[in-house]
Parts: structure tokens; sequence; C-alpha cells
């Protein structure tokens, strides 16, 4: 093993970072520094704070990031109305750059020489978080315990703790059989029976969402105003950033908005089934595109939807912090400098329904888009020149036979 003095570790208090801890200080002798993010996870961080202690931590840092994480990360991925594979709106892709950022912060804060985690050999995260912690500490060392100790499987992990005297919360009679992570943007669900893409979500896995079956039979409408592209008030009530989603999540999840039952590519090369509850962002992303719909030219909007995919890419690979991505935020941020207004939306039963969308900004002019007599504002017969010279090459290639029906 190399030479560690100091790693800062992304502690969670659970199992498997408890365990990682006590593996840090008996594999490297070294002084371990524990970081817990709340990043809207809905669960008490200050345990871990308890448990580090008892693991002889002197130096434990339990920051409050919902406030940064949906300003500084998930609202300019939204200004792109940023989706993978047609279907995952990246909430957990979009956290990690947030991790990275903090754990390499409090590194250069305590001196750290190293930083861990806790993603495994097979998933995206390890990716995720390492290329940002090499993007903003370019020599940091990197230690993730799954790819170096064989402590492979639930039951070795349990015999570790039992030996090293590591208290274990043995898990209740109805709690989740599922891999679970959440933050201010959604909630998933992995493994157990999910493993086999033909089962059907146990309607008791769902936490943050009724069913739509169930859901209001009443609709209910919300406002949404927009500034330079985010949303600043709900209901002509101002709101920051985590009050937007917050309250976002808590109108969607009453209504049955935002799961989703996916097999997406993971960037290691396996396909993966997961399950995704993001009321919030499910409500936000359609809101968007309706606020835009309004306020950006044609060519604008087109080269936005062209270039999501890549950006969405980005993301979701883990290259949040890369010049590439940081190139396209411009791009994405300058475009949103019109798209101002509000948005009205019907929630019912799962569905999110844009009833109406106004902005001092609109570019929809009425009185040319009317079916009614438009007092010259357009001229009918300039469509056939339009269409004639846009026919053009399509004549020609029929005059030369290549236009067979």
């Amino acid at each position: 093993m190399s030479e560690i003095n100091k790693v800062v570790l992304a502690y969670s208090g659970g199992l498997d970072t408890s365990v990682i801890l006590k593996w840090l200080q008996d594999t490297y002798d070294c002084e371990v520094v524990t970081f817990t993010a709340d990043i809207g996870q809905g669960e008490e961080v200050e345990p871990a704070r308890e448990k580090a202690r008892a693991a002889g931590v002197s130096e434990i840092y339990i920051d409050d990031l919902r406030e940064e994480f949906t300003r500084d990360f998930v609202f300019p991925m939204f200004r792109a109305n940023t989706i993978y594979e047609g279907e995952y709106l990246l909430g957990t892709s979009i956290a990690r750059p947030l991790i990275s950022k903090r754990q390499i912060e409090i590194a250069r804060k305590t001196g750290a020489d190293a930083v861990s985690h806790g993603a495994t050999g097979k998933g995206n995260d390890q990716v995720r978080f390492e290329l940002g912690y090499y993007a903003l500490e370019p020599d940091i060392k990197v230690i993730a315990p799954w790819r170096e100790w064989d402590l492979l499987s639930r039951e070795k992990l349990m015999a570790y703790a039992e030996k090293a005297g590591i208290p274990v919360e043995y898990k209740k009679k109805n709690a989740s059989p599922y891999s679970m992570d959440a933050n201010l943007l959604h909630i998933s669900y992995e493994g157990g029976e999910l493993e086999d893409p033909w089962n059907e979500p146990k309607a008791d896995m769902w936490r943050w969402t009724v069913s739509p079956e169930d859901a209001p039979d009443q609709p209910e409408y919300i406002e949404l105003s927009y500034q330079q592209g985010d949303i600043t008030a709900i209901n002509d009530q101002a709101m920051t950033p985590a009050e937007v989603l917050t309250e976002l999540n808590r109108l969607g999840g009453r209504h049955g908005i935002g799961r989703d039952d996916i097999v997406e590519n993971r960037y290691v090369g396996m396909k993966s089934r997961g399950c995704y509850e993001t009321p919030g962002g499910t409500i936000m992303l359609k809101a968007h595109r309706a606020m835009e719909s309004l306020t950006l030219d044609r060519e604008v909007t087109h080269l936005k939807d062209e270039l999501m995919p890549r950006y969405a890419k980005l993301i979701y690979n883990g290259y949040w912090w890369a010049p590439e991505r940081k190139m396209l935020q411009t791009m994405i941020d300058a475009s949103q400098a019109p798209v101002n207004g509000k948005v009205r939306l019907k929630l019912y039963k799962g569905n999110v329904i844009v009833v109406g969308r106004q902005s001092d900004d609109s570019l929809f002019d009425e009185a040319i888009a009317t079916f009614e007599e438009d007092a010259g504002a357009y001229d009918h017969r300039d469509a056939q020149g339009f269409i004639k010279l846009n026919a053009l090459r399509l004549a020609i290639q029929a005059r030369k036979g290549r236009n067979i029906a």
C-alpha cells in the first residue's frame, strides 16, 4: 500500500462506509476525516457524527448542501431540458460532482493527501466521483475499497463489522429490500426483484409518490414564475431553489407524478434496471419546455435539442467538470436570457399538463399566427416561392430518376 497520512471519506454512517472507515484505519494506518453531505436525502444525518466519533474520528464534517445542490447543479441542468436516453432525469448523476467538490475542499482544508468513497467497481458512481476528484485536484490519491478488498458480499461485510466491533443496525422487518439513493431531486431503487426486468415493482416500494390510480380525483392548478430559465416562485410566492424543488416534490408526489422504470446503459458497459421517483423534476422539465416554446427562437430551440443528448451523457458519465460541459453550459445559460414569464400547469393522476403560458419576452405574435384575417401581417403568396426554392433539389433528384416511389 502507498503511504497515506490522512484521507477524507464520503461517509453516510451505514454499514458500507462504517466498514470502510475501519478498513482504512487498519489497512493504511492513517487518519480518517469523515464528510457527510445533506443534499435532501430525507434522512437524519446527525447520527453519522456520533458513529464517526465512536470510531475515533476527530475531524467530522456534516454539511447542508441542499441550496448549493439545487442552485448550482440541478437548475443549470434543467435549463438544458436534460434527460438521459429519453427517460432518466439524472438524479444520482448530478449529485456526484458536488460531493466530489466538497470532498476536495475538505482535503485541502485538513491537509489530507487522499479521498475515498464507497462506490462499487460495477457502477457509474466510482467514475463520477473520481473524474471529479482528478478534475479539481489532479495529484490527489484515491482509495476505492471495493476495488481493493475481498469483502465482496454483505455476509463478509457483516463478519468484518462484528470482528471489528462496529455496531450494525440490522434491517427492520419492514425495511426496504432495495438499494436506494435519494437526494432533493429523486429517489432510486435497484437490486432485489428489480434485477429481473420483467418483474413489475411492488406497490409498496414507492416512497415519495402515491399511485396515479390513488391520486386525487380533482386536478390541481399551479403557476410557475421564471427568470432567465429558473423557477423563482410558485403561485406568486417567491422561493429559493431548494424550496422550489421541495414544494414541487410535495405537489408532484401527491398527484402520482414522476415514477419511472428504466433499463439504462451504464458507462462501464452493462445494462442496469432501476426505478426512480422524480416528481419535482418531472414538473420542472415540462414547464421549462413550455416557457421556452414561447420565448426562444426556433433555431436556438432546435440547436439546444440537438446538443442536449450530448450534454446529458456528459453528466451521466461524470464529466460535469470537463471543459466541453462548461462550454455547453455557457451556451445554454446565454440562451436563457429571454426565458421569463409564467407557466400554468394542471396536475392530475400522474400527468403534468400545460394549460397556459405568458411572457413579456414572448415571440408568439397573434396577429401573424391567427387563422382569422390578419390585416396584411402575413402575405400567403410569399409561401409559393419559399416552397419552390426548397423543392428545387428534390425536383433535380426526380429528373435524374432518383425519387422513385
